[in-house]
């Protein structure tokens, strides 16, 4: 075996790391699906929010010793319904509503878990979360949220597209467009409390956003768009595990750092082959305009002129 891949598998022998993988490959393949809409929507400030305003929830579980991922999910859906209430009675902007609960919620986790007598501790688990700590009970909740995720994104994918193209067309086919961004809503809240143990509250959008934001420049279907934001979000936490173990680095920071250079590389190879079609489209339009002006001179010499060694007419 070459140490290449001795280095690769040796690792991935660990039980724990096994359910690391695991768990973050289910996490990506949820982010891979509702990271894509979040893009194509504009709705990354949501996600933001979502992730610290789950942070009220976990902190309160966390210091109660219960299971955190519970906690994470009241409070991100409280949120989402406070941030509905906001816009429709108190006629706030979408991103106003946000803002302010967005504050609100990571004070109130702050001053929890100030509370705590291991507030550093618990501090550091939920901002950055522990994708090491991941038990089966974990791997069986992130399996249920991974195809929960997926049922709701087939069965709304319709309206959802209607909605992305322009609110009045879901409106008009009567596909429910506010049922469609409740859905999204709901969707958003989801991953983001998946992803907390993975990557923490504060680097769970960059696992959202950063395979989807790849997997756009490379095509524009939206089924093939999450497909490969899956992968890519699966390729993502395999390398962050690798570099986490090997550099001795925080693995849930290698897990997003490396989503983040995914995204930020495949722009940049993007961009370059743009540049190589474009000089070559120039190149074959320069040629094809030689192979004219060739056949024209063949035809009617006197379209040449003058050619080499040879005397101009007298005038």
């Amino acid at each position: 075996m070459s140490f290449l891949t001795r280095g690769i598998l040796e690792p991935f022998a660990l039980d724990f790391l096994q359910r690391a993988l695991l768990g973050g490959a289910l996490v990506a393949i949820l982010c891979g699906v509702v990271g894509t809409w979040v893009v194509i929507r504009g709705m990354a400030f949501l996600g933001e929010a979502l992730a610290h305003g789950m942070l009220p929830g976990v902190a309160l579980a966390t210091v109660l010793g219960l299971p955190v991922l519970v906690g994470g999910a009241l409070s991100a859906v409280a949120m989402s319904l406070g941030i509905a209430a906001l816009q429709r009675r108190g006629r706030l902007s979408y991103d106003t509503s946000i803002g302010l609960l967005f504050v609100a919620m990571l004070a109130l986790g702050v001053v929890v878990v100030s509370h705590s007598g291991s507030f550093a501790t618990d501090a550091t688990s939920i901002l950055f979360g522990d994708i090491l700590a991941i038990a089966p009970v974990d791997i069986a909740l992130l399996a249920g949220a991974a195809v929960v995720g997926l049922g709701v994104a087939w069965a709304f994918h319709r309206p959802l597209v209607a909605l992305a193209l322009d609110p009045r067309i879901a409106a008009v086919l009567r596909l429910g467009p506010r049922s469609a961004q409740a859905a999204l809503v709901g969707l958003v809240t989801l991953a983001v409390v998946a992803s907390y143990q993975a990557v923490g509250s504060l680097l769970v959008v960059g696992l959202l956003l950063a395979p989807a934001v790849a997997a756009g420049h490379w095509t524009a279907r939206i089924p093939t768009r999450m497909a490969l934001a899956a992968v890519l979000g699966i390729a993502s936490v395999l390398v962050g595990l690798l570099v986490s173990w090997h550099a001795a680095t925080a693995a849930g920071a290698s897990v997003a750092a490396t989503a983040i250079a995914v995204a930020a590389l495949s722009g940049v190879a993007r961009a370059a082959v743009t540049a190589l079609r474009a000089r070559g489209r120039g190149s074959a339009a320069g040629a094809v305009d030689r192979d004219d002006a060739a056949r024209a001179a063949a035809l009617d010499p006197v379209l040449a002129g003058p050619s080499a060694g040879s005397t101009a007419p007298a005038p």
